[in-house]
């Protein structure tokens, strides 16, 4: 089935929580899960709004400003007065793979309910939330609020210690419609909740006890495999040069998400997810300056 983008009479994707800057080897980059999600999203042609909190300083300033050249809305970030913008010291092995060191408090741990925030969930067409950005009380509650939608939800789960609560992830898995996670953080909540069996047997049994209809399991160099209403499928995933991970898994999500909402066939998804995701991983930094064009390699089918 052809690729064709979200089309944006069907209403905004919110893309909510941290929005901060990667201290990379190679410099500062503006990054963040639901970000970079969100940059993804909007080059496949979706309307997207950015949903989080930066602080009253210059690295807030600059991330705003960031976003929009992007083409993702800011009406919903909000600034915090005392809190700083969110900061990571990012660390990259000799093959890629990253280390974090997430600084805390950040804006971001302090997104506020409002009636417009309320509103705009309500209405959208899809809600992309993670793991992470629930580390604090005030964005956990602020996001459980927004997630009682009929909007798609999306949860990229984000395991990063020592914010791993197995709490918040089983809270999360039962709101969500959608669930991404790696191959590593899937042995982890296989431990967690019990799941047994091989990779496509715990997959199922995740979905049946949180009753998810769609859950992706990323598996770096190796692909990525699909459970969607039941049927089975993997990609074997594509062979490149890796600069660094840093959101890969996040392009790959949002490809995928544009699929889910455009009915693409599953092999062709996974086929579209792996390529962006493969493409990221041979850049610095999570969302590459010169974003691919993705209506030419994603028509394919």
């Amino acid at each position: 089935m052809p690729f064709t983008s979200p089309a944006e009479s069907r209403g905004e994707i919110l893309c909510v929580g941290e929005l901060l800057w990667d201290a990379l080897p190679a410099g500062l980059f503006l990054g963040g899960a639901p970000f970079n999600v969100a940059c993804h999203l909007r080059a496949a042609g979706a309307a997207v709004t950015m949903l989080t909190r930066v602080g009253a300083d210059q690295l807030g300033d600059e991330a705003r400003r960031r976003v929009a050249r992007f083409g993702v809305s800011t009406d919903l970030v909000q600034v915090d007065p005392s809190l700083p913008t969110g900061f990571v010291r990012v660390s990259v092995a000799d093959d890629g793979n990253a280390a974090y060191d997430i600084l805390e408090p950040a804006a971001w741990d302090n997104l506020e309910t409002t009636p417009t925030l309320l509103h705009r969930a309500a209405a959208a067409q899809a809600i992309v939330f993670g793991t992470l950005a629930q580390r604090n009380g005030v964005t956990r509650d602020t996001l459980r609020r927004m997630l009682d939608t009929r909007a798609l939800k999306v949860l990229d789960v984000n395991l990063r210690p020592p914010y791993d609560d197995r709490e918040i992830v089983r809270d999360s898995l039962r709101r969500a419609d959608v669930v991404k996670l790696n191959e590593e953080e899937m042995r982890r909540l296989a431990s967690w909740f019990d799941l047994r069996g091989d990779l496509q047997r715990i997959t199922a049994t995740l979905a049946a006890t949180f009753r998810c209809y769609t859950v992706c399991v990323t598996r770096g160099p190796h692909g990525a495999a699909l459970l969607r209403d039941g049927r089975w499928s993997e990609h074997p995933g594509f062979e490149v040069e890796v600069r660094d991970t840093v959101g890969s898994g996040d392009g790959f999500l949002a490809v995928l998400l544009a699929g889910l909402l455009n009915g693409t066939a599953d092999d062709a998804l996974l086929h579209h997810a792996n390529l962006i995701g493969a493409y990221v991983a041979t850049q610095h930094g999570a969302v590459p300056a010169d974003q691919p064009a993705y209506e030419p390699p994603l028509a394919e089918s």
